[in-house]
């Protein structure tokens, strides 16, 4: 197994990590905040040597490995997740083919990285101005993601901010992720492969 796989499972990791919050987060209006934080920072680190490093390290992707080994067992509890998860990939080719857009959510990022950097990538105005950032660019492309929940939440502006700030952390796993190679071949040629790295990450 080589190293090109091991990183695509880490980057598909933080995609389905980022999507189980913003499930989570329509739901029951919280999130898990260490495993929300993970997926934020991973925002603001555009230029991380390494696959590992946007996320902190590998440790840090532990809950999304698990939901991508539940998933090639059989045995997910979402099924929500997966086709979340393919709307975002679908939203990821539209983004990267529109350089203009491209461009204005990185220099929206980076017009954002001092108040992220001093006050934490969990704090609502950071929350506010990420979401904020998807609601002005990703959410005008097509197909659009549609996060269902409870609309008590969902008719919230801080809930459904969060929810924006946390879609724009899975497209940036998304990014990576077929910048690493990854496809949605992949699961129907590899998923052995794919299968084995998310286990030797887990150390199982």
């Amino acid at each position: 197994m080589g190293n090109a796989m091991s990183d695509r499972v880490l980057a598909l990791a933080g995609l389905m990590q980022a999507l189980a919050q913003v499930r989570r987060i329509a739901e029951t209006g919280e999130a898990d905040g260490r495993v929300l934080t993970v997926a934020l920072d991973s925002v603001f680190k555009v230029d991380a040597p390494s696959t590992q490093a946007v996320y902190g390290g590998a440790g840090g992707l532990r809950p999304g490995l698990s939901i991508l080994r539940d998933y090639f067992s059989g045995s997910a509890r979402d099924d929500q997740l997966p086709r979340l998860a393919l709307a975002v990939v679908q939203l990821e080719r539209r983004f990267t083919g529109d350089g203009p857009m491209v461009e204005r959510v990185r220099t929206g990022i980076e017009r954002h990285a001092d108040t992220a950097e001093r006050l934490g990538t969990m704090h609502p105005d950071v929350l506010a101005a990420l979401g904020g950032l998807y609601a002005d660019t990703l959410s005008h492309l097509r197909p659009r993601v549609l996060v269902q929940g409870n609309p008590h939440y969902l008719g919230q502006p801080a809930v459904v901010a969060e929810v924006r700030a946390v879609l724009l952390a899975a497209m940036r796993s998304a990014v990576l992720w077929r910048q690493l190679g990854g496809s949605l071949w992949d699961f129907v040629l590899r998923r052995r492969e794919m299968a084995e790295a998310i286990r030797t990450h887990l150390g199982a």
